[in-house]
């Protein structure tokens, strides 16, 4: 008999995560999975669980949860020598990974998809001894939107970001960054460097559309130095979905990047805090197996 695992973090979704346990449980029953449901307490609860998952041979885990509890999820997974099929049930204020599989944000309707036989191989990026899903930002932006909090969130959605963001415009200064990618070499002074790996960010769809979940590349936009007027103007790009055609931008592809700086410059790796510069990253291609619906691909 197959095994399935619902990873539950209880306070998702103005904490109705618990409310949606037994349907999942029901569909999957009927799918004729053994199910273990299991309910997330503190940091890192959701990898630990998934660890577990992938040595005792699940076939299935289920997230059911926001960006977070996902993301933990996911690292627990990753390099796994058996990994089961992931299932999405997002709860969150943002769901970018959820956006980018075209998986509704609806609870109800994503839990329909779990009824689903079709599957997507998906790519994950390596930051360093971690892992990411979505994006990878440097600059004093980045580190400002680390401060956004669950209540912000909450309240204000996707706008928390920009919100957080844009207080930081008018005594923000370019730093100079190093970037290695590939074969090639990017330098000079950069407002903001993002790499993202699908085209939702932040619950913008539109910062990287060219981006595919399963095409292997890191795309990578570096914002140069500029004043407050171009970067009210770079923003504009960034919600028309044309940020790699501003003459202020710098765009390129890769599978591999090492990113430095002189100055001492935090990250932030799927809306949270990430580590300090110097940081390797790279794309594990297709590396997890996500339930999607029918009718998507």
């Amino acid at each position: 008999m197959e095994q399935a695992m619902i990873i539950v973090n209880p306070s998702s979704g103005k904490e109705e995560a618990v409310d949606y346990v037994e349907q999942i449980e029901e569909i999957l029953k009927a799918k004729e999975y053994k199910v273990n449901t299991v309910q997330t307490e503190k940091e890192l609860d959701a990898t630990h669980y998934c660890v577990n998952a992938c040595k005792n041979e699940y076939d299935l885990v289920v997230s059911l949860g926001g960006d977070g509890t996902l993301h933990e999820t996911i690292n627990g997974m990753v390099d796994q020598t058996h990994r089961p099929k992931l299932g999405i049930v997002p709860l969150g204020t943002v769901n970018d990974f959820a956006r980018a599989l075209n998986i509704s944000l609806e609870p109800e309707e994503a839990i329909e998809t779990l009824k689903s036989t079709l599957t997507k191989k998906v790519d994950i990026g390596s930051f360093n001894d971690q892992y990411f899903v979505n994006i990878v930002a440097v600059g004093s932006i980045a580190e400002a939107t680390s401060e956004v909090s669950p209540e912000q969130k909450t309240k204000f959605g996707p706008l928390a970001y920009v919100m957080e963001g844009v207080k930081t415009l008018a005594s923000t200064t370019a730093y100079p960054l190093r970037i290695e990618y590939d074969d090639k070499v990017w330098e000079g002074d950069s407002f903001l460097f993002l790499a993202a790996l699908t085209k939702s960010t932040a619950g913008f769809e539109k910062l990287a559309p060219e981006a595919k979940v399963n095409d292997g590349l890191l795309h990578c936009y570096v914002i140069k130095d500029v004043g407050v007027i171009r970067m009210a103007s770079i923003i504009t790009s960034v919600l028309q979905g044309t940020l790699k055609d501003d003459k202020d931008v710098e765009y390129f592809t890769a599978k591999k990047l090492h990113v430095a700086s002189s100055e001492k410059l935090h990250t932030n790796v799927d809306g949270e805090e990430g580590e300090p510069l110097p940081v390797e990253m790279e794309v594990l291609p297709s590396h997890i197996e996500v339930l999607v619906r029918e009718e998507e691909f």
